[in-house]
């Protein structure tokens, strides 16, 4: 795994499940981790997870749907920390699951909002302060939803596609500039959202697991491993691209 000494990361939605994972791989590699996160108390709680290890993090309540929230995030890194070299661009929520013709427009924007609206607003401010250092290292959260339809979670589906093209257009706008920019497409995580994600289809653990062909649902930690790589010099080659965790899920 990539040592990140010295190196300071940012996480959106860094107070659980995947992000809260990530978070702590970072910190085990020496990073200076920035969590950003609505929920204070959960956002905090990560920050003194981070330290009782001996890391070194600090906190920002963030809501990603509020530009002057992410600019705040920000620059609220490199106030602290000196500089911004990697970031994950983690919030998100899967909303209401239902077919395409029972949706409301209000899950729509909520929905979008957060999951591209927020991963727009942290590159918009991500990007300038690693564009200063001349490098730099982006990862958005997509989803296997992101490259194929998801019954009854159409908007959802719907918003990770749009991260996709968010990723890929981003890449190629700065990728000559030292900052390499990519998405992690997960499948089911065993976190609190893939017990949402089973409440709101009628689904059982064991029906989560028989989706992937590897039998099981993914970890949390085999996400964060992926981009804690993504983020490393060992993908130096790797820009512009969706990394699916995901257990042969798309490969059916």
């Amino acid at each position: 795994m990539a040592d990140f000494d010295g190196k300071v990361a940012l996480i959106t939605g860094g107070g659980g499940g995947i992000g809260r994972a990530t978070a702590l791989a970072f910190a085990r590699e020496g990073a200076k981790v920035v969590i950003g996160n609505r929920n204070i108390e959960r956002g905090e709680e990560t920050v003194n997870l981070i330290r009782s290890n001996g890391g070194e993090a600090c906190f920002l309540q963030t809501d990603v749907v509020s530009e002057e929230a992410v600019r705040a995030l920000t620059e609220h890194a490199v106030s602290t920390c000196g500089r911004l070299d990697v970031a994950f661009n983690n919030a998100g929520v899967e909303g209401l699951a239902a077919p395409v013709a029972d949706q409301t427009e209000e899950n729509y924007r909520y929905v979008m909002d957060i999951n591209v609206k927020g991963v727009w607003l942290s590159m918009k401010y991500q990007i300038p302060r690693m564009l200063e250092t001349g490098s730099g290292a982006i990862v958005n959260h997509s989803s296997v939803a992101g490259l194929i339809g998801a019954r009854g979670l159409g908007i959802y589906s719907a918003s990770k596609h749009a991260v996709m093209g968010l990723t890929k257009s981003a890449a190629l706008e700065y990728s000559a500039h030292g900052i390499r920019i990519n998405a992690i497409n997960p499948a089911v995580i065993d976190t609190s959202m893939a017990d949402r994600l089973a409440a709101g289809i009628g689904a059982t653990a064991d029906d989560l697991d028989a989706m992937h062909p590897i039998g099981r649902m993914g970890q949390a930690d085999e996400v964060a491993n992926a981009v804690l790589w993504l983020c490393s010099d060992k993908a130096s080659f790797v820009t512009g691209t969706g990394f699916c965790v995901d257990g042969g899920y798309t490969a059916q």
